[in-house]
């Protein structure tokens, strides 16, 4: 066995890099990886992916299990994802975002452990998170090991949005939690486990492999982006806040290179700032597809610590349009009922908010006992 983990006494070191702590644990077994482009290590100060380092280390890999996007990371969003092979080699690549979403127990017969890692970026309806819980679920049902490679949350430094109610439960967020909260994915599957959230009171045998030289209040970018539309730290930072217009007219910038840091529609014609979305990777048919969408560039806005609501209240006034501007799922999104009913009805930022402090201050509560950094 050789060691990867090369960082300085102060650099962040992922789970991954912590190879001395599970690879005795995976030795000699048959492993399922969870995992898609971000799954990486860093070794002499370039970035080699955790497959080709476990092959390396001859761990016997006998399938992936990749989520929403793909192992590439390159899938629309939402688009269902086709199974496929590792490098042309006899590992073969199972989409839990296609023909199913949960690995089967078939899938895992002829497996001894699991392992995830996935670099998340905080978001209830990051549906990563939903991947976990589904992965939990099959390992708990199937009586295999799970080991969690823990990675730093970009947006770990506040707490904030709707808890999100039972009746608004999908696979866009499947645990009564904020939109931002806060905690590592290896913290976030503690609490998955500890508050009995898997069907049936399963409980899955979890081990998390610590981030090394991590403190959860300092500013993380990430090396690779996490999925296509999110390409920098600027775009991974209004997320949070411009996806409560993803189910609505408004355009959000897929189709363009400055995702989730533009918002626009035809009708905002008030404005100078104009962007016209065409298909790029991960947005093959982008909202608004070759229409002058006016609106405004948020790609300079200094980092935001709350959820933003004013450029959603600014798109429910300024638009003007056929089309309803609450979509299918938009309470799947935002977490609670009431959002649509408190914007007819005038409601100003701050009062929209204050209806959120209950369950806020509640979810803390849950959220201390979990916290590992």
């Amino acid at each position: 066995m050789f060691c990867l983990n090369v960082f300085c006494q102060s650099e962040i070191s992922f789970g991954a890099n912590q190879i001395q702590e599970y690879y005795k644990k995976i030795e000699n077994k048959k492993i399922a990886v969870v995992c898609n482009q971000t799954s990486i290590i860093k070794a002499q100060n370039k970035f080699v992916h955790l497959i080709d380092t476990l092959l390396k280390l001859n761990i016997n890999i006998k399938k992936i299990f990749s989520p929403e996007h793909g192992f590439y990371g390159i899938g629309d969003n939402g688009e269902k994802i086709e199974n496929s092979y590792y490098n042309e080699s006899p590992i073969e690549i199972i989409s839990l975002h296609g023909s199913k979403k949960k690995p089967s127990n078939q899938d895992l017969d002829d497996i001894d452990i699991v392992i995830f890692d996935i670099q998340d970026v905080g978001v209830r309806f990051y549906t990563y998170l939903s991947t976990l819980h589904l992965v939990m679920e099959a390992c708990a049902e199937n009586n295999k090991k799970l080991i969690i490679l823990d990675r730093p949350n970009p947006n770990n430094f506040y707490i904030d949005g709707p808890v999100l109610t039972e009746n608004n439960f999908s696979f866009l967020g499947m645990h009564p939690v904020p939109i931002v909260y806060g905690m590592t994915i290896g913290e976030y599957g503690m609490m998955i486990n500890g508050e009995n959230w898997l069907k049936e009171g399963l409980r899955c045998d979890i081990d998390v492999i610590k981030i090394l030289n991590y403190d959860r209040n300092n500013r993380y970018d990430l090396p690779i982006k996490p999925s296509p539309n999110l390409p920098n730290s600027k775009s991974v930072n209004l997320y949070p806040s411009l996806c409560l217009l993803e189910q609505t007219p408004i355009s959000i910038g897929r189709g363009t290179d400055k995702q989730f840091q533009i918002y626009g529609h035809p009708s905002f014609t008030n404005y100078k700032f104009n962007f016209n979305p065409q298909p790029n990777i991960g947005s093959s048919k982008p909202k608004l597809l070759n229409q002058i969408c006016f609106g405004v560039d948020l790609s300079d806005h200094e980092e935001i610590n709350k959820i933003e609501l004013k450029w959603l209240i600014n798109s429910y006034k300024l638009y003007k349009g056929e089309k309803k501007f609450f979509g299918k799922y938009f309470n799947k999104i935002y977490g609670v009922d009431n959002l649509e009913k408190q914007l007819k009805n005038g409601y100003s930022e701050n009062q929209i908010r204050k209806s959120w402090k209950k369950g806020i201050e509640s979810f803390k509560l849950v959220r201390k006992k979990y916290l590992v950094y």
